[in-house]
């Protein structure tokens, strides 16, 4: 079969592996569609680093075993074709539409996260198609049951690839505390960031306001449903002070979302939040940043860190069967071929940068997975090349 494998910095390739061979509590799923909903930045030097989650040639995954190369891919859907000898069958069975949740943890009686089921906080945790156990970017994969989601019927599986982005947000907007009628800012407006308007409204959220500098990606946050969208570069604009006037008697927002991760973004985070309000910070950083304890001690500000999702497609998926998810879909608005995945995919968004905000669809052709793939702002700025993570993964988490 055809698969997207990853070599190491600077290094992918399309190459022929043979197809994976499925476990006794595993299926095998005929991928259609791998969604990467932005590819995120790197320092000056985008090829020259690996993933903190990937192997190196030499030095094996704690938790998959495998060493480079790596098929690529972790954000899927598809089709079961075959399950293994001890699948629950009234579940997971061949025709079954699916989507995949990437998260592989270390799993061992000694990890107090992986005991209680936290998995993404797992200090050895990894993603299927960033540390091995196969990847989205192929044909066909074969994926622990546990880990598999049955897409509703009527769910086209297009949009069952958008489902892993769309964790990150509602795992976050989860954490956050929200309550019905709260009022709230998300600072920077990625494929991702623009996932935070869908699951805000979802959670109840009255009022919904998105700072970015790029044009093309606050036309995309106002599609998407945000009340308000600021131009933070726009000369005599405050985004603090606008927040704070919009929200009545200069109170400030009940919640706010650095999805950038920027110093200047954190900051403007305690300031445009109301006393008591609740700071989430969803940004990878790639340096220790300065944090104003005297605002959160004195404003009595919640801060809390997120950092993936966890365990939260059942909740989703129940969301997508009663419609509550119209128009994510219109994230994807280009499409390729797999074959072309390297110089018109990972390059094209390297080199592309400047247009900001645009997420397209890479289809590989009659009978092999399509790809998702997002183009994001600041792609040179970050320590690590995350050119295999999910969307936003500097500037937001996996």
């Amino acid at each position: 079969m055809r698969a997207i494998r990853y070599y190491g910095p600077g290094d992918v390739r399309l190459d022929e592996i043979p197809e994976p061979r499925v476990g006794d509590r595993q299926v095998k799923i005929k991928v259609f569609a791998f969604c990467s909903n932005g590819i995120c930045g790197s320092d000056l030097h985008a090829w020259d680093a690996l993933l903190p989650v990937t192997p190196t040639h030499t030095e094996p995954h704690v938790v998959t075993g495998e060493t480079l190369p790596i098929v690529m891919g972790h954000e899927m859907s598809g089709t079961i074709v075959e399950v293994g000898s001890k699948v629950n069958t009234s579940r997971l069975k061949a025709g079954v539409n699916v989507v995949v949740e990437p998260i592989l943890a270390c799993r061992k009686a000694a990890c107090s996260p992986c005991q209680e089921g936290t998995l993404n906080v797992c200090p050895h945790i990894t993603f299927i198609g960033l540390g091995g156990g196969g990847g989205g970017l192929s044909e066909y994969i074969a994926v622990d049951e546990d880990l598999v989601q049955v897409l509703p019927d009527g769910v086209p599986l297009e949009f069952g690839a958008l489902m892993e982005p769309l964790a990150v947000s509602w795992h976050a907007v989860k954490r956050s505390g929200i309550k019905a009628g709260d009022k709230v800012l998300i600072l920077g407006g990625g494929p991702v960031s623009r996932t935070f308007v869908v699951s805000l409204k979802l959670f109840g959220a009255s009022w919904i306001a998105l700072s970015e500098p790029a044009l093309k990606r606050r036309e995309l946050a106002t599609s998407q449903g945000a009340d308000v969208v600021y131009d933070p570069t726009s000369p005599g604009l405050d985004v603090v002070e606008a927040v704070r006037e919009a929200t009545g008697t200069r109170r400030g927002a009940d919640i706010v979302f650095d999805c950038a991760g920027t110093q200047r973004t954190l900051d403007a985070a305690f300031q445009a939040v109301r006393p008591r309000g609740s700071v989430v910070n969803v940004a990878i950083w790639d340096h220790k940043p300065l944090l104003d304890i005297g605002a959160i001690t004195l404003k009595e500000i919640t801060f809390t860190g997120v950092i993936s999702f966890d365990r939260v497609h059942n909740d989703m998926l129940k969301a997508v069967a009663e419609g509550k998810f119209n128009g994510i879909e219109n994230i994807i608005t280009r499409r390729i071929g797999l074959e072309d995945f390297v110089e018109k995919g990972i390059k094209a968004l390297v080199n592309e940068k400047d247009e900001q905000g645009e997420s397209y669809n890479v289809s590989s052709g009659k009978g092999s997975p399509t790809v998702l793939i997002g183009i994001l702002d600041e792609t040179l700025q970050s320590r690590y090349w995350f050119i295999l993570v999910p969307g936003d993964l500097h500037r937001t988490g996996i």
